[in-house]
């Protein structure tokens, strides 16, 4: 089968029968936030549409060389044997293929705005020699391209499923445990990718910058998962500052430091690199709040009721109500030893927790904006801000 013959067939094979939506919260859309929120889809699509011209082209085919691999074509072959399973890389998989909603690649278009925003260092000569496309040098976007691939691995890495927890309806163990083993060698594979992009670089602090990204990544998808575990999430007491800590860790890092690293490409000084570290830590830190407020915010919460209770409304929820309130709330919310998150949820929203945390989310946007005041006005500038006011508009 050529490659073209497999890529039309993909969807069908992954058992994709409509539109689908993207995989796991950490790439849950802030663009179908609808009711409170004054952004739509289309409104959003148009901003990185009109952001995407600005950087050369779709930054959806930055990877391409990696997706059109001989080996992720073998390993997309060998997915369709969990279709009818309940297993989360079909999800992901499916979420990849069918990004309706134009945020997968989000992390890098941003790294490629920012490096168009900054612009060539007019003072260090050594970057002359350096091929540019679009006011882009070329290892910028090759850069971007390897912070999309990390991404994209610890989504496929994330699918694991515990097989301590399987349920019959999630399908036979047989696959299971055959689609975990998947999971983890095209996550692995991903990440080799990138590593061999970094060394290909040549240059070693950017090389640091994104090896301490993802140390950051792993840790901090472990806080994640210890306050995941079973009901004991329930009685978790972690503050504000604590969640921010751990956030910026799993949904930060990468981006922040994604951006330092396209300055330090670029050989811009020290201070140009922290701006651009400070816009992608703030600008992800409100993306991250605005994804957990969807369940809060939306008019018609469709078929997803659940939310995380660690999300940013939760904890600053339970840190105005205090501790043993909060969980006199929880067992209130409990019928039959199941947590009714339909009834958990109204009681969130009548306190001061989604409006706190609504508040939270326009003062990164607002820290994101005015780390980019430190770079001259232009086209990718006016994208970047315009991202951020798509994130942080409600009405």
């Amino acid at each position: 089968m050529s490659l073209r013959q497999l890529l039309l067939r993909l969807p069908r094979y992954l058992g994709a029968s409509g539109p689908l939506r993207g995989p796991l919260d950490t790439i849950s859309s802030v663009i179908s936030c609808r009711g409170q929120s004054s952004r739509s889809p289309a409104q959003w699509n148009q901003v990185v549409s009109e952001a995407e011209k600005i950087v050369g082209y779709p930054t959806s085919f930055m990877s391409l060389r990696c997706l059109l691999s001989d080996e992720l074509c073998n390993i997309a072959m060998q997915v369709r044997k969990l279709v009818g399973t309940q297993h989360p890389l079909l999800t992901t998989v499916r979420g990849l293929i069918h990004d309706r909603q134009n945020n997968l690649q989000l992390r890098g278009l941003v790294v490629l705005l920012i490096s168009k925003a900054a612009g060539p260092n007019s003072v260090n000569a050594s970057c002359q020699n350096y091929d540019m496309v679009s006011g882009i040098y070329s290892c910028q976007r090759s850069l971007a391209e390897i912070t999309e691939l990390i991404h994209t691995a610890l989504l496929v890495h994330r699918g694991i499923v515990n097989l301590n927890e399987l349920q019959s309806s999630d399908g036979p163990l047989k696959d299971m445990q055959f689609g975990n083993k998947i999971a983890i060698l095209s996550g692995d594979f991903l990440l080799a990718n990138a590593c061999n992009g970094l060394a290909l670089l040549q240059n070693t602090k950017v090389v640091e910058l994104l090896a301490s990204a993802l140390m950051d990544l792993v840790q901090g998808v472990y806080y994640e998962n210890s306050t995941l575990a079973k009901e004991n999430r329930i009685t978790d007491d972690i503050g504000i500052s604590t969640w921010k800590e751990q956030t910026f860790l799993s949904h930060g890092a990468l981006l922040a430091k994604s951006c330092q690293a396209a300055m330090e490409l670029a050989k811009h000084d020290a201070e140009v690199q922290d701006m651009a570290f400070q816009y992608g830590k703030h600008m992800a830190m409100s993306h991250k709040i605005n994804s957990d407020l969807l369940p809060f915010i939306k008019e018609k919460t469709g078929d997803s009721l659940t939310f995380n209770l660690n999300s940013a409304p939760v904890v600053l929820h339970q840190e105005f109500l205090g501790r043993d309130l909060w969980i006199k709330q929880i067992r209130e919310a409990q019928e039959k030893g199941r947590l009714d998150y339909a009834k958990l949820r109204e009681t969130i929203k009548a306190g001061k927790g989604v409006t706190s945390a609504i508040d939270l989310c326009r003062y990164h946007g607002n820290k994101a904006l005015e780390a980019l005041e430190s770079f001259p006005p232009s086209e990718a500038r006016t994208a970047l801000e315009n991202i951020v006011f798509a994130m942080t508009r409600f009405s």
